[in-house]
């Protein structure tokens, strides 16, 4: 078990290590390739009105989305009023893309229990 601890350490030490001597320079690579994003000056106010900017664009989106919505829903009502036209194509599409759907609900069940396929830690 000491020895687990030691080597455990010691791979710890290489990564910080690494990260001290490439971090800066990653940052600055980083900084530099998304410099047109970068407001000037980088101050709290900025940020604070860069925030408020995006919450409110978002809430003007409503809207649209809300729009959006109904009409994805009247051509699922037309599919659904015309499911004698439907194409085997499309229904194994529609059974895929519901298989995908449980699939990822599965996979976010797994993970919220903490990786195990029993159940959750008590």
């Amino acid at each position: 078990m000491a020895s687990k601890l030691q080597q455990l350490q010691s791979k710890a030490f290489q990564v910080s290590q690494f990260v001290g001597k490439h971090g800066s320079a990653y940052y600055k690579q980083t900084l530099e390739q998304n410099k047109q994003y970068i407001q000037e000056p980088p101050t709290v106010e900025k940020c604070s009105l860069l925030s408020k900017q995006l919450f409110y664009t978002r809430l003007a989106s409503i809207p649209g989305r809300y729009e959006a919505f109904w009409k994805e829903l009247d051509s699922m009502k037309h599919l659904w009023k015309n499911r004698q036209e439907l194409k085997v194509e499309d229904a194994g599409i529609a059974a895929l893309f519901g298989l995908e759907c449980f699939a990822w609900f599965c996979a976010g069940e797994i993970a919220g229990r903490g990786f195990t396929f029993t159940g959750y830690y008590p």
